[in-house]
C-alpha cells in the first residue's frame, strides 16, 4: 500500500516525515514524502537553520509529481505542519487525484498551550482540512483550538471530539492526555470513546517526533483494515516501543534505527478499553 505524506523535515532528528517514512516502510508501506519545511534540526534545540518552503516550491513538486504520474494511486493521505496556509491548497490538490484515499489530518498547531504557527494555518485546519479528514489526531491544545472548547479534562476532550466528528472526521485520536500521571490516548467516534493507557516515560529532555509518528502509525493500522481498539492499541504499542528504546539508548531524538525491528514487533502489547 501507499501514503503520501505533506509534512516538516529535519536534516537531523526524526520529526515530521523524518519521523515516520522508517517505521512505515518496515511496516510494508511505501511512502511519498512531500516536505512543507526542511531544518537542520527540530527548533526545540534552541537553533536551527533552513526554510518554510514557499507554496511556488511545493506546487512545483505536486506538478513534478503529477507530471511523472505519481500524485494518485495513494491508499492513504497524510498531512501535518503545513508551514504557510497557502500549502493547502498543494494538499487540496493531492486529495482531488485521491478521492478514495483514505486522509488523516494531524492538525499540527502547537502545544503546551501556545500556538507555534504562521497566520491562516488555524483557519484552514479548522475548515477545509477538517471537512475533508476521516481521522483527526490533535494534541490538547489543538482539540481545544479547533473546537472552541476547554480540554482541561478527559470529559472535555470527548465532547469537544465529539463536536469535531459532526463537522465531518470519522474518528478522533486525542493524544497525550493524562491520567494519574500515565499518558492516554483516546480514539473518539460518534458511538465510542476507546483509551490506550501506558506509563509515563521519564525523559530528562521533550523527546520531539513522537506525535508525528503516531499519526503515521495510526494511518497505517487503519488502512491494514484494523477496527478501532485495534487501531488504537497497536498503534500506541509500536509507538511506545520505539520510545522505550530511545530513553534505553539516552537519545533527545526518536530512536527509530534501533527501534525499528521493536515497530514491526512491540515487545509490550497495550490493549484499548472502552471508556
Amino acid at each position: 500500500m501507499k501514503i503520501l505524506s505533506l509534512n516538516s523535515s529535519v536534516a537531523c532528528g526524526h520529526v515530521g516525515n523524518s519521523a515516520l517514512t522508517l517505521p512505515l516502510q518496515r511496516l510494508g508501506f511505501q511512502v511519498v514524502a512531500v516536505n512543507s519545511v526542511q531544518f537542520s534540526n527540530h527548533p526545540g534545540h534552541g537553533t536551527f537553520g533552513g526554510d518554510v518552503f514557499a507554496p511556488a516550491h511545493v506546487d512545483r513538486v505536486i506538478d513534478g509529481l503529477d507530471r511523472a504520474g505519481f500524485l494518485a494511486g495513494y491508499d492513504g493521505i497524510l498531512s501535518g505542519y503545513l508551514g504557510e496556509a497557502a500549502n493547502g491548497a498543494a494538499l487540496r490538490r493531492i486529495l482531488a487525484a485521491n478521492p478514495r484515499a483514505l486522509y488523516l489530518c494531524d492538525p499540527v498547531l502547537g502545544d503546551d498551550g501556545r500556538s507555534y504557527v504562521r497566520p491562516g494555518i488555524a483557519e484552514f485546519l479548522a475548515g477545509p482540512a477538517l471537512a475533508a479528514a476521516r481521522i483527526l489526531t490533535p494534541n490538547p491544545f489543538e482539540l481545544a483550538s479547533l473546537s472552541g472548547a476547554p480540554v482541561t479534562s478527559l470529559g472535555q476532550a470527548v465532547a469537544a471530539a465529539r463536536a469535531l466528528v459532526a463537522q465531518g472526521p470519522e474518528i478522533v485520536v486525542v493524544t497525550s492526555l493524562d491520567r494519574d500521571g500515565d499518558a492516554v490516548c483516546a480514539a473518539i467516534t460518534a458511538q465510542d470513546v476507546w483509551l490506550v493507557r501506558t506509563p509515563r516515560l521519564p525523559f530528562p529532555h521533550p523527546v520531539n517526533g513522537a506525535g508525528d509518528l503516531l499519526a503515521g502509525l495510526i494511518l497505517a493500522e487503519r488502512l491494514r483494515g484494523a477496527d478501532v481498539p485495534t487501531m488504537l492499541g497497536d498503534a500506541v504499542s509500536r509507538l511506545f516501543a520505539v520510545l522505550e528504546r530511545t530513553l534505553q539508548v539516552g537519545s533527545r531524538e526518536l530512536a527509530l534505527i534501533a527501534a525499528q525491528d521493536a515497530v514491526v514487533t512491540p515487545p509490550r502489547m497495550f490493549v484499548a478499553q472502552r471508556y
